[in-house]
């Protein structure tokens, strides 16, 4: 099983569109969640750190600047999505990626708490 590190600048990153309002508080993630050519045209248009700073999780030893380094999605490239969040949490507790899932619940709570959600 691949092991995973949180991303710091993806963490960085989130709170900054938190603290800017640039969320989603309801949507359908199996939906709206970036699938591959949605990834490739952000590639397209933007550097790899910036694809990198919407993912939460690094996958150890994957090489950088590949798509398999960055896990954890946690936008649709414009806005975070709090059902992203959710299903970080959730993905990351079941395979055991404690750290990952420590950092996505901390940052569902700030969500929550900017958004009035109690």
């Amino acid at each position: 099983m691949a092991r995973y590190e949180v991303n710091p600048d993806a963490v960085a990153f989130v709170r900054s569109r938190i603290a800017a309002r640039q969320y989603v508080l309801d949507s359908d993630w199996g939906e709206v969640q970036p699938d591959a050519a949605a990834q490739n045209a952000y590639l397209e248009r933007h550097s790899w750190a910036e694809y990198a700073a919407w993912h939460l999780g690094l996958t150890v030893g994957a090489t950088e600047e590949t798509k398999a380094r960055y896990a954890f999605v946690v936008g649709d490239f414009r806005r975070v999505h709090r059902t992203a969040l959710i299903a970080c949490v959730y993905r990351a507790a079941e395979w055991r990626h404690k750290a990952v899932e420590l950092a996505a619940h901390d940052l569902l709570q700030e969500l929550d708490e900017r958004a009035g959600i109690r």
